[in-house]
């Protein structure tokens, strides 16, 4: 074992240290930490022999800096050696360093003028992915994978039309790969003859999970020496392939680097794919024996050993893995698919207990959708889980294949609406707006986990594509109905009296939406404010249209888009049921502005945007 792959493991009170554990007599010691490089000239000027001391430096930080923050450290311990010899050989930005996705860059970031990560995740502060406005090293942000092949040749064809020399590299992940966008580019590149692009393929055989998949056993027979370089599928599309290469021994790496620049150089051939096998989570021992992701992304955590854990709050997640697996063993013809996200979705109790029916489709959303289609075609009940931001991946196959067929396809959506610390890719707020524009979908927006368990099977027993999103985090407590309409269940006000306001809220707001109605009526109690849970929020229903009609105004609530999701579309429809003799009631759709929203804390951003409990009852006390 090198010494760049000491694992840091003290050797005594079961502490793991940010340092390398005490070598055996017989075995070398390990290098002296070096100072991380202020900027990528400094790393060039590096003598080689004091690199594997700055590779222990940048282990140490990522995962002191990562126990305060949390992040994403597997990835990035997984890549330490490689960015050294990234940053080593191409000349950042002028040879732009693509990262896909954007969330393995910590150490880019730290090698480029940004050492401790000040504030990782936190608003104002390091973003968890690159960031334009950082630093000119980052030039695409890149969190939804697959896509860093075609900008980095954009980037090259930009540059040889400018005349410029100069090199654009995409480092992606096998598990990236298995995305259509990912082989479309690959596909384009390998006839480009004279392209100085570079792919570097970072293999550690995982997204979250174990890569599946065709290209996945053939990397593996790569790995193995079953297939031999020159016999592999990139070189047969026209790509140079070099490797396989050790990703942890910089000296390889160093060399693979020169010699990629070299056969990038040659206007003779296409691109360049140097094939890299790395570990995830490399050097840090809980991460590396971890079965699930390899640290893929963690909360804060202790470096002392970890006592005893108390019991963790019910998450959504949790309790809708619950709600699939139970709807499974109930029904045979229900069968789960997801994107190479198995566990954060919440189906791995059902992995576990059922795997024939459980279906990792790799990075591709797309494909999710469109095999969840035909498996509706021929009779099954397909369940396809996704973060809600990932399903905008696939909105054309849910539109057109799908919903133009009427195929019973339910789709569950976890991490909707603001999210938080990953910044304006991860935000989950554009859904809503989406399936207002899908003919025949039904969508739950469940405000607490049994309606959440209520919600899984009332979706599966409707005909037609369906969506039940719900938020990243704990459950909050159940929020009981005091009453119910045909419009949907009141959750405050008095559904027997004339409606003042009637707040309809869609989804987890709504024990915002209650304590904002109960503080706008502790001043005003002779108004009749009535918050409404339509329960199911798409189609709009008749019954809440004309009890909307009969109220003197009517706001919205929802952890989405105001201008474009459900709230603007109730507006639309009650602004067709006016005249100039009965106008209609005064309307306000409350929700998330049209704009990119930074990193930040869930509850911190919600305020910002006025859906905090105070925010919301300004919005209804304007009203007055």
């Amino acid at each position: 074992m090198s010494t760049t792959e000491q694992r840091l493991v003290a050797p005594s009170r079961g502490r793991e240290e940010v340092t390398p554990s005490a070598p055996a007599a017989d075995a070398p010691r390990p290098p002296a930490e070096v100072p991380i490089c202020p900027d990528p000239d400094a790393l060039r000027a590096l003598p080689k022999a004091e690199l594997p001391g700055l590779a222990r430096t940048l282990r140490r930080r990522l995962v002191e800096i990562c126990s305060h923050s949390g992040g994403h450290l597997g990835p990035n311990l997984g890549v330490v050696e490689l960015t050294i010899a990234l940053h080593r050989e191409f000349r950042s930005p002028q040879e732009p360093i693509v990262f896909d996705t954007g969330h393995q860059a910590y150490v880019h970031k730290m090698l480029t003028g940004r050492a401790d990560l000040t504030g990782l995740r936190t608003a104002g502060g390091v973003a968890g992915y690159p960031d334009r406005g950082e630093s000119a090293h980052d030039l695409v942000e890149n969190s939804h994978a697959s896509g860093s092949i075609a900008w980095a040749h954009g980037l090259d064809r930009a540059h040889r039309a400018a005349g410029a020399e100069s090199a654009a590299v995409a480092v992606i992940g096998d598990g990236a790969l298995t995305g259509g966008v990912g082989l479309e580019a690959l596909n384009l590149l390998a006839a480009d003859r004279g392209s100085r692009t570079v792919v570097v393929l970072n293999d550690n055989t995982r997204s979250y999970a174990p890569t599946v998949g065709g290209l996945a056993e053939h990397l593996g027979a790569l790995r193995s020496g079953e297939i031999r370089a020159g016999e592999d599928m990139f070189t047969a599309l026209g790509l140079t392939y070099l490797g396989p290469v050790d990703g942890h021994d910089l000296e390889a790496l160093g060399e693979a680097m020169t010699a990629a620049r070299a056969a990038a150089e040659d206007p003779r051939s296409a691109g360049v794919l140097v094939h890299v096998l790395t570990r995830k989570g490399a050097g840090f021992a809980r991460a590396e024996s971890d079965a699930v992701d390899h640290w893929h992304a963690t909360g804060p955590f202790p470096l002392e050993a970890e006592a005893a854990a108390a019991a963790s709050p019910q998450t959504w997640t949790s309790r809708f893995g619950a709600a699939v697996l139970a709807a499974a063993r109930s029904d045979e013809r229900v069968i789960a698919l997801s994107a190479a996200m198995i566990d954060p979705v919440g189906l791995t109790p059902m992995q576990q207990e059922m795997p024939e029916r459980v279906l990792d489709v790799g990075i591709a959303e797309q494909l999710a959708l469109d095999t969840a289609a035909g498996l509706s075609a021929g009779g099954r009940k397909p369940v396809v889980s996704l973060y809600a931001t990932f399903l905008n991946r696939a909105i054309d196959q849910l539109l057109l294949d799908i919903a133009l067929h009427g195929e019973d396809v339910t789709i569950t959506l976890d991490r909707a609406g603001v999210t938080g610390d990953d910044g304006p890719s991860h935000h989950g707020i554009w859904d809503l707006a989406l399936a207002t524009h899908v003919p025949g979908i039904s969508l739950w927006a469940p405000r607490d986990a049994e309606r959440l368990t209520a919600a899984l099977p009332a979706a599966l027993a409707t005909a037609g594509p369906s969506l039940v999103r719900f938020p990243k985090g704990a459950c909050p407590p159940d929020l009981p109905a005091l009453a119910h309409l045909p419009a949907g269940e009141v959750l405050a006000g008095d559904p027997g009296a004339p409606v003042d306001i009637l707040l309809v809220s869609i989804g987890a707001l709504a024990g915002r939406a209650v304590d904002a109605a109960q503080d706008l009526a502790g001043t005003h109690p002779d108004l009749n404010i009535l918050v409404l849970d339509p329960v199911q929020s798409l189609p709009l229903g008749e019954d809440l249209l004309d009890l909307a009609g009969t109220a003197r105004a009517v706001v919205t609530l929802e952890d989405g888009l105001c201008e474009s999701g459900i709230g603007a579309m109730l507006g639309t429809r009650l602004a067709a049921r006016g005249s100039l003799g009965a106008p209609g009631p005064v309307l306000r759709a409350l929700g998330i502005r049209t704009e990119f929203i930074a990193h930040g804390k869930r509850d911190a951003i919600l305020a910002a945007q006025g859906l905090d409990a105070a925010g919301i009852a300004k919005s209804l006390r304007d009203l007055l």
